[in-house]
């Protein structure tokens, strides 16, 4: 893909798919595309305060600095190898901070993103939406029900623009297969597989100055749900997009069963959640076997479309049992066999390896194309609509099913949510 075709899809994947999202409550026009497409002289662009410079913040650091409506203005982390390294991305007078609340009274930026640990995010996005700043957020929003909610509550109650980091909502694949599936072109959708699934203990090596809870934050209870909120919030976002609802319940299990290493965060999960009409989405995710990774299969009636894959499939209508086959043809021939009957009678029903078609697109950076989007809510003062909606939904969604897991049976939808 070139660099003229790159510019291309950025500045109309929103105009050429984002009507699949039409009856989701996302923008149908994308009035913000084209122009977040447009090069922004510097000293014009949304000034950035980046909150958190571990692996994740640095990773967003450098998808900021290749939008063309955004430009990282000022750092804050408290552990300062991480900040050293993310100094390597910013120009050398960025200023720096090891106090989030400093920065935000420094008043040299415009908005702020956060990428730090779970537990976190709740105080330091009211502090920001206080001091008056739009706030980027990395998922899953916060680690409890109820301070997912006080975020949305206070946002709206400050009427500052709070967008949540779940990219999928800006990847043109993925898009382009909701519409595809909108359209009818699986049927109607009744179940959907998803896993995510990694072979390391996700424990890191503590760096001088560093400690356990500082780094291996994933490990710990009470600063994070492990898989449920650092992975599964991604595909139960998915799951409600496609769906076109929300969950009415969810069931699960999980256990510590193979990193056996003081964490006492779950190490493997399986769950279903149960949407109206009897339809399900089934969850795993482990963390000591990378054989099938990370994907959704969004199973209908006529077809199965695997996004993350960028495939959409059609459905293979069985053929006849060959003997049988070979009889009913004999016996219309008026033909006279040996009928076998000690013979197989049954054969392994084996996964249907047809190729497939693809769904478009090449190469693109959604985490990219996400702060163009918000740079432009920034700038505009208008949020992308039914962005906060889908990540509200998707951390309450992970959070409930860790509850599920945690008290071993059902449980239904809250009913004590914020609506929207």
């Amino acid at each position: 893909m070139t660099d003229d075709d790159f510019a291309l899809s950025r500045r109309t994947f929103l105009d050429r798919v984002l009507l699949a999202s039409a009856g989701l409550g996302m923008s149908t026009a994308a009035p913000w595309a084209a122009r977040a497409a447009e090069d922004i002289p510097k000293g014009q662009r949304v000034r950035i305060g980046v909150i958190g410079t571990g692996d994740r913040g640095r990773t967003l650091i450098q998808n900021l600095n290749k939008t063309r409506n955004c430009t990282v203005a000022a750092l804050c982390d408290t552990f300062e190898p991480h900040m050293a390294k993310a100094r390597a991305y910013v120009p050398a007078n960025t200023p720096v901070f090891t106090d989030h609340r400093k920065m935000l009274e420094a008043r040299e930026i415009d908005a702020v993103v956060i990428a730090t640990p779970l537990d976190l995010h709740a105080r330091q996005t009211i502090d920001a939406l206080d001091a008056g700043y739009p706030v980027f957020c990395e998922k899953a929003m916060a680690r409890t029900i109820a301070d997912c909610s006080a975020m949305v509550t206070r946002a709206r109650q400050r009427g500052k623009i709070l967008q949540i980091g779940h990219q999928r909502l800006f990847n043109p694949t993925y898009l382009n297969a909701l519409k595809r599936a909108q359209a009818g072109e699986i049927g109607p959708i009744t179940q959907i597989r998803a896993s995510w699934h990694r072979n390391r203990s996700w424990r890191r090596q503590i760096p001088p100055g560093g400690t356990e809870r500082e780094i291996n934050w994933r490990l710990h209870r009470d600063r994070s749900a492990g898989l449920m909120t650092e992975l599964a919030t991604h595909q139960l976002q998915v799951a409600n997009w496609f769906m076109g609802g929300l969950p009415t319940r969810v069931m699960g299990s999980g256990s510590i069963c193979f990193w056996k290493d003081g964490r006492d965060v779950y190490d493997q999960v399986a769950l279903i959640y149960d949407y109206s009409d009897g339809r399900k989405v089934i969850y795993t995710s482990m963390l000591n076997n990378a054989r099938y990774g990370c994907e959704e299969q969004i199973q209908g009636s006529k077809g199965t479309i695997e996004p993350e894959l960028g495939r959409i499939y059609q459905e293979v209508q069985p053929g006849a049992v060959p003997a049988l086959a070979r009889m009913r043809a004999d016996v219309q021939a008026g033909r006279k066999n040996t009928v076998p009957i000690g013979g197989a009678t049954w054969f392994p029903e084996l996964p249907v390896t047809t190729p497939g078609d693809s769904l478009g697109w090449g190469e693109y950076d959604e985490t990219m194309l996400q702060f163009e989007g918000f740079g432009e809510a920034v700038r505009s003062g208008k949020e992308v609509p039914g962005l906060l909606a889908q990540a509200y939904h998707a951390s309450v969604a992970s959070l409930l099913g860790e509850q599920a897991i945690d008290q071993g049976k059902a449980l239904a939808w809250p009913t004590d949510l914020v609506t929207f």
